[in-house]
């Protein structure tokens, strides 16, 4: 996805102008054959037509990260950078950046509306309304370009792991690329403004360290955020800067290099080469943005350089023996045309691509089913370019080209034809894009209001009948379930939510503190703590309700996704990454936890298998038994209560729902998610301070784990039961604690 037009680029100054203004002004001649009359650089654009290709084939058949987005970040950076470079630091040259700011907006925003709009509609279409949110404010973040914060906070929010895809994730490129754009203009001209005069003739030299410190800086910011959380990471814009800096002090130097032809023609067979297998050898969901991210970026890199001061123009590449043979292919018409329409081929192809899987139930696409849906692509991709893109950039291109004429000569009245064909039409699609952009803006806000309001009504839940919603009583008491509509509604599940959580209570991915509240009665001389991850911290409802019942307080040892484990190497559960915080919050609580010397620890005891059906208390928990054994403190160690997983990935029983499902359907199979023997019962004669609690018979039937007992929606997620359940699910727990503490 590069996001601006290409530049024809004097092959001597480097200074540039676009090549659509010169296709829009009447004084625009044929391709240039000389030195003199300047080059364009058309095997770039079939470099982009190479990477659209590569992004467009792995997401749809293969589910990985090509590189071709590493790729338009350092061509993006080339273009727009290193022209804005060269126009900063030519004497006598505009520094204002309102022109390039109007520019940007007329190359951006259209397209991004249009396929934002049909993607709406196919949302209401398409997904379950518990979805609608999301996409309403993924598309607000993408017409504000902060999309890429947007998923990073979403990758960090261990409660909306399981989401389903968003059609719009992969703007998050997009969105990366404008704040560098606009971050660039203000430092590049902020920068000319304040320094040119006084540096004069070392202006150049210092901009150029400036902007080499902070690709250094950007690069090593890069690899410890990778290390410390990658999924965060892949969105960061400080992660992502040095791949566009890199491409901007390309384009500042590429007039300087001068490399024999031997050499020029190795480099570029090997960035090909580079570019072409990244996708296959390195998995750049896990690796990027870190050092991995250097092959694809580097080989554009050394791709650009190797036709540096060569000319490239698609009716001469045949006859051209000063630019090497890989860029001669990559300037011929096919490539050259691909390239031109990637930015809409990207906008298109992803939501595309989940709105079938989406409407198909498919986890992935098959060969016709993915060829049907580039081809799509591809014919939306180049209706936008041609009825949308196009006639806006060349009405602004004849604009800038009329006001040159304009300005060197003063006198001369009439308005260019051409300029006068392109204003009537323009004006009409400007106006119509703008309404669709305005339409979508006023909808996602509408439906965040009414989700507003739902969140208000949910505040009841607290408050519901027990007769009327039985929940967990219908299982283990047989309470008489009535006919009524099921709480919370599907559109109140995301935030029925222990108080822990909406008190910040658990310290979430990137925290490595201890956080303590108290719950329960406060003042009582008795102590549970609840330590590990969010599958301990949803029992704080039930326990505060137990806690100010029986006279014992509740504390929280609380981190998002974290156990009580002496795992080495931790991974998130649900996605598998790298949990290093993990181990180092463990390091911290255990030490801690002993300490405080609770009257219990209340933590969970198994987990799912990653490899079969049912459960098993994992071997790393054993060393957390045995030190609290050592210390004399007695465990609560209940079972982990079921993951919903279909098709390998989590899913969320109030998307089923709202799509159409039932109780049943939404649900899983019991011999799927647990065993038939609580695994925690094989360590008692081991640990006979370890006292195990087991509420699976609360939460599931004989054979199957349903989405709704009782009235009551069980889940609020995937796998982390509803406060609302919970409350039902509190006499249950009270009975089996009193079991174990003998405290009532």
């Amino acid at each position: 996805m590069l996001t601006l037009s290409p530049t024809r680029t004097d092959a001597t100054t480097g200074s540039g102008a676009t090549r659509r203004a010169d296709e829009a002004g009447h004084s625009a001649t044929s391709a240039p054959t000389s030195k003199a009359a300047g080059f364009y650089r058309y095997d770039l654009d079939g470099l982009r037509g190479i990477a659209i290709a590569l992004v467009a084939v792995f997401h749809i058949w293969f589910g990985r990260v090509s590189g071709g987005v590493d790729v338009f970040l350092a061509l993006s950076g080339f273009f727009f950078g290193g022209r804005l470079l060269r126009t900063a630091l030519t004497p006598g040259s505009s520094l204002s950046p309102v022109p390039e700011v109007k520019r940007l907006i007329r190359r951006l925003l259209p397209a991004l509306v249009v396929v934002l709009a049909a993607s709406a509609v196919l949302t209401i279409l398409i997904q379950p309304e518990t979805r609608w949110e999301t996409f309403a404010d993924q598309s607000l973040a993408s017409l504000g370009y902060y999309q890429n914060w947007e998923l990073a906070n979403t990758a960090s929010n261990y409660l909306r792991a399981g989401e389903a895809v968003s059609p719009l994730q992969h703007l998050w490129s997009m969105s990366v690329q404008g704040q560098f754009y606009i971050a660039f203009l203000a430092l590049v001209f902020g920068f000319a403004v304040a320094f040119r005069r006084m540096l004069r003739s070392h202006t150049r030299t210092a901009l150029i360290v400036l902007l080499a410190g902070l690709t250094v800086a950007s690069f090593v910011y890069a690899i410890v955020a990778h290390d410390a959380d990658q999924s965060t990471a892949y969105y960061d814009s400080f992660a992502r800067g040095w791949e566009l800096l890199l491409g901007a002090l390309v384009g500042a130097l590429v007039p300087y290099v001068k490399w024999p032809m031997w050499l020029r023609s190795t480099v570029a067979v090997v960035a090909l080469a580079a570019i072409l297998s990244c996708g296959a050898l390195i998995d750049g969901v896990k690796e990027f943005p870190g050092p991995w991210a250097l092959v694809p970026v580097g080989a554009t890199v050394l791709f650009i350089l190797s036709g540096a001061n060569r000319m490239a123009d698609p009716h001469l590449a045949s006859v051209d023996g000063r630019l090497p043979a890989v860029s001669r292919l990559l300037a011929t018409r096919p490539f050259v045309s691909l390239g031109s329409m990637a930015y809409s081929l990207y906008l298109w192809h992803w939501p595309l691509l989940i709105f079938w899987l989406a409407y198909t139930g498919d986890t992935r696409a098959n060969f016709l089913d993915g060829a049907v849906v580039l081809l799509v692509s591809g014919v939306l991709a180049w209706l936008t370019m041609r009825f949308v893109e196009e006639p806006l950039r060349l009405r602004a291109a004849a604009s800038a080209a009329a006001a040159s004429a304009a300005a060197a000569k003063p006198k001369a009245a009439p308005v260019t034809p051409l300029r006068t064909r392109l204003r009537r039409p323009t004006i009409v699609l400007g106006s119509i894009v703008t309404l669709l952009g305005v339409a979508l803006t006023a909808t996602s806000f509408t439906w965040r209001e009414h989700m507003t309001v739902e969140r208000k009504n949910g505040k009841e839940l607290s408050g519901l009948s027990a007769r009327d919603y039985p929940g967990a009583r219908a299982l283990v008491d047989g309470a008489r379930v009535p006919k009524l509509p099921m709480r919370p509604t599907v559109l109140e599940a995301k935030d029925d939510l222990p108080i822990s959580t909406t008190q910040g209570c658990i310290s979430d991915f990137g925290n490595v503190d201890v956080i303590n509240c108290t719950y329960g009665d406060p003042n009582a001389p008795r102590t549970i703590a609840v330590a590990g991850g969010s599958h301990a911290e949803h029992w704080i409802t039930a326990l505060d309700l137990l806690g100010r019942m029986h006279h014992f307080k509740v504390v929280t040892y609380l981190k998002m996704g974290c156990p009580l484990t002496t795992e080495e190497n931790p991974l998130v559960m649900g996605d598998n990454r790298a949990y290093p915080n993990c181990r180092e919050w463990n390091q911290k609580v255990m030490p801690r936890l002993i300490a405080d010397h609770p009257d219990y620890v209340f933590t969970t005891s198994t987990r799912p298998w990653n490899i079969k059906d049912g459960d098993v208390m994992p071997s790393f928990y054993l060393g957390i038994w045995q030190k609290l054994s050592d210390a004399h403190i007695p465990v609560l160690a209940m079972r982990d209560t079921p993951w919903l997983v279909k098709d390998g990935k989590p899913f969320f029983p109030a998307d089923c729902l709202a799509d159409g499902g039932d109780a049943v359907s939404c649900g899983i199979k019991r011999s799927e998610v647990l065993s038939d023997r609580n695994p925690t019962l094989n360590y008692l004669a081991q640990f006979p301070l370890l006292k195990p609690l087991d509420m699976s018979n609360a939460v599931c039937r004989q054979d199957e784990c349903r989405a709704v007992e009782g009235n009551v929606l069980v889940y609020h997620d995937s796998h982390h039961i509803s406060a609302t359940y919970m409350r039902t699910m509190t006499p249950e727990l009270g009975r089996q604690m009193a079991l174990a503490t003998g405290w009532w």
